[in-house]
């Protein structure tokens, strides 16, 4: 109702519908921006871009460069291309035999390019080299990727990221929507309603990360 309100107002003011519609639109994005964070960001992908192309310059240059491709390796994580990050994460791993958030980059390209098996792998290992790499992100991917084909295993892994990892919003929803497909429902109404608790208990710098998952959870 406030929405239309305001809309209304700015035509008036503005005199063309079109353009305070738009003035409208902008400016609930900066308000999102600001104070929730739902939206994604506009800059983000071409800051990305930007670096990336910065960052490939130097291979070029000094081709054993390792740190650098980890760097470019991660970024084209960001942009989803897990093709390219996994050929990087590759030639990285080589070097870099005992880091575990390489072998967990690794694992989660792996996962992402639909080779659960290999990922599960990769993931394990760095586990193994470091039980609390990348604050448990890697349990919680293992959790999403084997949702569908195996839910209970699924599960697991969504509980032990829940301990590594106690503040994660998302951790709690994703496993009441497991739950919920296992037929398990008073278990998930249980995750959803520690998923608001836990929202309502987080420091604000947190809050808009996990906005989204809290919004979930409560519906």
């Amino acid at each position: 109702m406030g929405k239309i309100l305001l809309f209304v107002l700015l035509w008036r003011v503005i005199g063309n519908p079109f353009i305070a519609l738009l003035v409208l639109l902008v400016v609930l994005y900066l308000l999102d921006r600001r104070f929730v964070g739902l939206t994604p960001s506009i800059l983000k992908p071409l800051k990305r871009s930007r670096r990336l192309s910065l960052l490939r310059e130097e291979p070029r240059m000094n081709p054993h460069n390792t740190s650098v491709k980890l760097d470019i390796a991660r970024l084209e994580m960001e942009r989803k291309r897990y093709t390219e990050a996994k050929a990087l994460l590759e030639q990285v791993a080589a070097v870099m035999e005992d880091s575990a958030e390489v072998h967990a980059d690794l694992g989660i390209c792996e996962l992402k390019l639909g080779r659960l098996e290999e990922g599960e792998k990769q993931i394990l290992k760095a586990l193994e080299l470091s039980p609390r790499v990348k604050y448990g992100e890697p349990y919680l991917r293992l959790g999403e990727a084997f949702a569908d084909r195996n839910p209970e295993k699924a599960v697991s892994y969504l509980q032990r990221f829940g301990e590594v990892n106690s503040s994660s919003c998302e951790a709690y929803y994703r496993l009441g929507e497991l739950y919920k497909k296992l037929g398990r429902q008073e278990e998930a109404a249980r995750a959803f309603r520690e998923t608001v608790e836990l929202y309502r208990g987080l420091p604000k710098y947190k809050r808009r990360h996990e906005r989204r998952y809290e919004a979930a959870g409560a519906l």
